[in-house]
């Protein structure tokens, strides 16, 4: 089975409707990361050198790769990354093998069944 990881960096104030939109586009689980920091074109202001941005998650999901791009999509829109510089950014990778999950590839295979 092709699976795919999502990877979501995003404000932590929309961490949990992220996961919440990706589940009902089809992702089974999520595995976040909590604090992370970076940089993007324009570095932030500081005060008195503390940094004012907000905290940002990044959010893994592995995905079924026919699933991926509806849930990125959908991602997108719940979390507003396209509309705004400052909520985060998402993306999909290829991944050519897993291990770990013989006890949810049958219920993933059975979930997308109609859809291959």
């Amino acid at each position: 089975m092709k699976m795919k990881l999502l990877i979501a960096i995003v404000d932590d104030s929309i961490t949990d409707t992220v996961i919440e939109a990706a589940r009902q586009a089809g992702a089974t689980g999520a595995t976040i990361i909590n604090g992370v920091r970076g940089e993007g074109l324009k570095v932030e202001k500081t005060f008195l050198g503390l940094d004012l941005t907000g905290q940002r998650d990044i959010v893994l999901f592995l995905v079924v790769a026919e699933r991926a791009r509806a849930i990125l999509e959908t991602i997108d829109t719940a979390g507003g990354l396209s509309s705004s510089r400052t909520k985060g950014i998402a993306l999909q990778l290829d991944l050519e093998d897993v291990v770990g999950l013989q006890t949810q590839i049958a219920v993933m295979r059975e979930e997308i069944e109609d859809e291959v």
